[in-house]
């Protein structure tokens, strides 16, 4: 017995000694890509990430770089709850396996939501007749070549309906895409001015006091998931009621009850983040220039040009640094109040979540310290059975960060303080990333005036 063990590890030390040998080789061929665990996904969608293919050499001192670069390509298309890597290496050729576990891609989504602009701006009414309800049917990955289909039917305080398709390959020979939807929206009530940089709501009795209709179309070059460039054309139909005419004549400007607007946008992005949903290294670009006309003359046209960098830096195991800025130029002749947003919506310093800050130009600047509290690659539920839900990612970060916001408003400065002045926010928040890319913050923020809050806030803060 004790011969055979001996046998065997001698055996198995060779076989590793000769296997170290030929990938130490200086330059190495790789032979093959295999992809496993791709049931729905087609093996096209994931070798179009790939930056090898089979007949490629590659350094030795190179190789297990260039195969996690690829890993975090083909996670980051968000069809993955996990990918793994695996080789072989025999007489300088190498054999690469790629492993993934697929996600739920048909999924109904209750909504619940509230008709303010976040949780905060809600929480402050506590109108609980402001709430949106209904469902939105999404089919990710559709066909099995990363296709969504959206489909959205809501109900309650504001009415959507909403139809989308994006398609990441309308032709893989020019890498192009495409996108379509359409949408409309109807509410019982319309901000219809800003005083104190809060804004003020009109709700009518009978009828709606706003109605939108619009339709997008876009295509897009997709060098890669981390790369792309698009051209959007977009048309849009609105339309106010008397009485918000009568409160605000400047919602449209000259007391106008209608318009009809065509934009066109143009856009690059490069997303070059370790992991989209919370990325702790790397770096993220996007830039667009966007023109808006106006139909039948129910408006002034405007141009805006927009732009956003943020660095993310890995400083150990457990602690990473986040800075970025942006920022927004709009020109035009006139301004309506519609076209008056900023800061207070999309884009915000935290600790003013429950302000809106309109104007013509912005900048933002966040920075952030993030230290990792816990990291669980897999928490298993044994009581289902399904293994694209029964294994949960958690991981838990305390974030400590600062954010600076000015925004330019030379029209609608009057009554609200908060423009054209230095925005300065900060404090401490709690984290928590989970599978499907689900983000939730709670947050504790203290900002110039003096304004103290603990929000709860989902996404990536930037």
């Amino acid at each position: 017995m004790q011969l055979r063990t001996a046998l065997f590890f001698i055996s198995l030390w060779i076989s590793m000694a000769a296997q170290a040998q030929t990938c130490e080789q200086p330059e190495l061929i790789i032979a093959g890509v295999t992809l496993a665990g791709n049931e729905v996904t087609k093996e096209q969608v994931m070798q179009q990430e790939l930056t090898f293919a089979p007949g490629d050499t590659v350094e030795a001192g190179e190789l297990e770089q260039l195969l996690e670069q690829n890993r975090k390509r083909i996670f980051n298309l968000r069809l993955f709850h996990f990918v793994n890597y695996s080789y072989t290496c025999d007489q300088g050729f190498v054999q690469v396996q790629y492993e993934v576990q697929e996600r739920f891609y048909l999924y109904p989504v209750l909504i619940f939501d509230f008709a303010d602009r976040n949780f905060n701006a809600w929480l402050e009414r506590k109108d609980w007749s402001r709430i949106d309800y209904g469902a939105s049917l999404v089919r990710r990955n559709f066909r099995g070549r990363n296709e969504d289909v959206r489909v959205r039917v809501q109900r309650g305080f504001n009415k959507r309906l909403e139809f989308s398709y994006r398609v990441p390959y309308i032709s893989r020979r020019h890498n192009l895409g495409a996108e379509f939807s359409i949408a409309d929206y109807r509410s019982r009530t319309i901000s219809y001015t800003n005083r104190s940089n809060r804004q003020y709501f009109f709700e009518q009795e009978e009828g709606l006091p706003i109605k939108r209709t619009g339709l997008s179309a876009a295509l897009i070059h997709r060098q890669s998931v981390q790369r792309q460039e698009g051209l959007r054309l977009s048309y849009l139909q609105e339309s106010i009621s008397d009485s918000v005419v009568h409160l605000n004549p400047e919602y449209y400007r000259k007391g106008r009850h209608e318009r009809q607007s065509l934009r066109m946008e143009l856009y690059k992005a490069v997303n070059l983040r370790n992991n989209f949903a919370y990325p702790l290294s790397g770096s993220y670009f996007e830039a667009g220039v966007a023109q808006s006309l106006f139909l039948k003359g129910t408006g002034t046209p405007f141009t805006t040009l927009r732009a956003k960098y943020v660095n993310y830096s890995k400083l150990s195991d457990k602690y990473a640094y986040m800075l970025g800025a942006e920022g927004q130029l709009r020109l035009a002749s006139r301004y309506a109040f519609a076209d008056n947003t900023a800061l207070g919506f999309r884009s915000l310093v935290r600790g003013y979540e429950l302000f809106v800050v309109g104007g013509q130009h912005y900048g933002l600047f966040k920075q952030s310290l993030t230290r990792d509290l816990l990291h669980i690659k897999s928490i298993k539920l044994n009581f289902i059975r399904n293994p694209k839900f029964n294994n949960i990612p958690l991981s838990v970060y305390l974030n400590a960060f600062t954010d600076a916001g000015y925004v330019v408003d030379n029209v609608y400065q009057d009554r609200n303080p908060l423009t054209n002045r230095l925005l300065l926010g900060g404090g401490l928040g709690l984290h928590l990333v989970t599978f499907y890319d689900i983000v939730l913050r709670l947050e504790y923020t203290v900002n110039r005036e003096g304004g103290k809050g603990l929000y709860f806030s989902t996404g990536f803060p930037f």
